[in-house]
C-alpha cells in the first residue's frame, strides 16, 4: 500500500511573463520551507430528472482545478517568476533602516548624519521618534523643540533638543549580491505570467508526482503575527496545455 506523509516539494517553472511573452530559457524555482499544499479538482454536476425523486442520468459540466501552497522562504525570483512576471533587478537592494539604537543630538550645528548599511545611498525619510517613542514633526526650516529638518542623510534638530536621544528611520538603496528589486505595473486585463507546477512526494520509498502544465496565480497573500514566522500564501488555477491536457500524474503503486 502507498501512503503520503509531509508537505512534499513543489517547483514552479515560468513559461511566459506578464505580457504573454514566452520565456526562452525558463529557470525552475523551488518553493522552499513548505508548510502545506492543497489541490482541488471539482466539476459542475448536471442532473436529469424525470417524474421520480432521483436523477436518471448525471453528467459532468465545467471543471475547475485550483491549488494553494504555503511556504516560508521568501524568494524574489519566485515572486517574479510565478506571481508578477514583470522582471526584477538582481543585486539591487531597497531596504528600510528601523532605528532601535538611537543617536544623541549634538551641539551646534545640531545635526545627525545617518550612514546607510552596505555602503548604501539614502533615499527617503521614514520619520524620527524621541526617547518616549513619540514622533517628531518634520519642518522645512528652523526646527524648534520636538521638530527636525531633513536634507538627504542629514537631520537637523533644535538647539533646545541638544543631548536628547532620537531614533531616525529611513529608506536606502544599495548593491548587495543575491538581493532583488522589482516594480509591479498596472498591466492590461487578462495578462498574467503562466508557469508549470511540479509536485513531488516521497514516503516509504513510494512517490507521487503531479504536474500541472499551465498555471496562473489567482491570489498572493502575506500576514504577520507578533510571535511567529510569516508564511506567504499563494493560490493558483490550472488550465489545459496545447495538447488539451490539464494534469499529468504518476504513482509508485497502481
Amino acid at each position: 500500500m502507498q501512503f503520503g506523509f509531509g508537505t512534499g516539494v513543489l517547483w514552479g517553472t515560468p513559461l511566459t511573463d506578464a505580457t504573454g511573452a514566452t520565456i526562452a530559457v525558463p529557470t525552475p524555482v523551488q518553493l522552499g520551507v513548505m508548510q502545506d499544499m492543497s489541490l482541488d479538482i471539482s466539476w459542475d454536476i448536471k442532473e436529469l430528472f424525470g417524474q421520480s425523486q432521483f436523477p436518471v442520468a448525471v453528467g459532468r459540466g465545467k471543471g475547475k482545478l485550483t491549488g494553494k501552497v504555503k511556504n516560508a522562504q521568501i524568494s524574489g525570483s519566485a515572486l517574479d517568476a510565478l506571481v508578477f512576471g514583470q522582471g526584477y533587478t538582481a543585486g539591487s537592494l531597497t531596504a528600510d533602516y528601523y532605528d532601535v539604537l538611537g543617536s544623541t543630538v549634538p551641539t551646534t550645528p545640531f545635526t545627525v548624519t545617518v550612514t546607510p548599511p552596505n555602503a548604501g545611498t539614502f533615499s527617503a525619510d521614514l520619520g524620527v521618534r524621541d526617547s518616549n517613542g513619540q514622533p517628531m514633526k518634520r519642518v522645512a526650516a528652523a526646527p524648534t523643540t520636538g521638530q527636525y529638518m531633513q536634507a538627504g542623510a542629514v537631520y537637523t534638530f533644535a538647539a533646545a533638543d541638544t543631548g536628547k536621544q532620537v531614533f531616525i528611520s529611513y529608506q536606502y538603496t544599495a548593491t548587495v549580491a543575491g538581493s532583488a528589486k522589482g516594480t509591479v505595473k498596472n498591466v492590461l486585463l487578462g495578462q498574467a505570467p503562466v508557469f508549470k507546477a511540479d509536485f513531488f512526494m516521497n514516503y516509504g520509498g513510494d512517490t507521487l508526482i503531479l504536474t500541472l502544465p499551465n498555471c496562473v496565480v489567482s491570489k498572493f497573500a502575506i500576514a504577520t503575527k507578533q510571535d511567529d514566522f510569516m508564511i506567504p500564501e499563494m493560490d493558483f488555477s490550472g488550465f489545459a496545455d496545447s495538447a488539451g491536457n490539464v494534469m499529468y500524474w504518476a504513482t509508485s503503486e497502481a
